[in-house]
């Protein structure tokens, strides 16, 4: 069966095991999350489950959402999620995913959204060196340099890496090991990084490419 819940980074840590070693984790609040909505094939075209997770006041949300909670009998939530999951016919309007549904051990896709940082130059978002900074170089020693030959092809190809925003993407680490999870915290700890700031949302699915036992 496909799992997917929804959860808010809190930030990083390090746990030890047994034997002294020490795993970074990424620490997330994952649920708990409540389904709202079930589409099917004969009224929507497809088969899919509609989530909801985290608190918000009713006067942040639209009436299209608040008649779509109402109508599950669910408070107001801040985040709307559709997931098309094997296996999902044991969920129901109104049913809890926690974050119980994972199990330690196993192999995690996270999605998430960079941290945005602008308008940014080639060595902050490409990794660029700079220019020297002997005599003849100058002024500015931070711009991208020469962009291509003058006689041929007199053009600049495409996906040259230039200057321009940097950050803001949607991104999605695979094959995160779920090290730790904490039932009554709703918390779920994954060996390394994951994309976004504090607090930001991430969504949790079975990893596509899980590594074979």
């Amino acid at each position: 069966m496909e799992k997917a819940i929804l959860g808010t980074k809190l930030g990083m840590t390090q746990v030890f095991d047994s034997t002294g070693k020490v795993t970074p984790v990424t620490v997330i609040e994952a649920g708990p999350c409540t389904v709202v909505q079930k589409k099917t094939v004969d009224k929507d075209g497809y088969d899919a489950v509609v989530v909801a997770f985290g608190k918000v006041r009713e006067n942040l949300k639209n009436k299209p959402e608040m008649g779509l909670f109402k109508k599950a009998g669910v408070d107001a939530k801040r985040y709307l999620r559709e997931f098309k999951l094997d296996g999902m016919d044991a969920l129901q309007v109104g049913s809890e995913i926690r974050c119980s549904v994972l199990e330690e051990g196993e192999y995690v896709d996270v999605t998430g959204t960079t941290k945005g940082h602008g308008f940014s130059g080639i060595i902050k978002r490409w990794n660029a060196r700079r220019l020297r900074m002997s005599h003849g170089t100058g002024p500015v020693h931070r711009e991208v340099g020469g962009l291509s030959a003058n006689s041929t092809p007199s053009r600049v190809f495409k996906n040259r890496k230039m200057p321009g925003q940097f950050g803001g993407d949607r991104v999605t680490k695979q094959n995160l090991k779920v090290v730790k999870i904490d039932e009554e915290k709703n918390v779920v700890m994954v060996k390394g990084s994951v994309p976004g700031a504090k607090g930001s949302l991430v969504i949790i699915q079975s990893a596509k490419k899980a590594p074979k036992k």
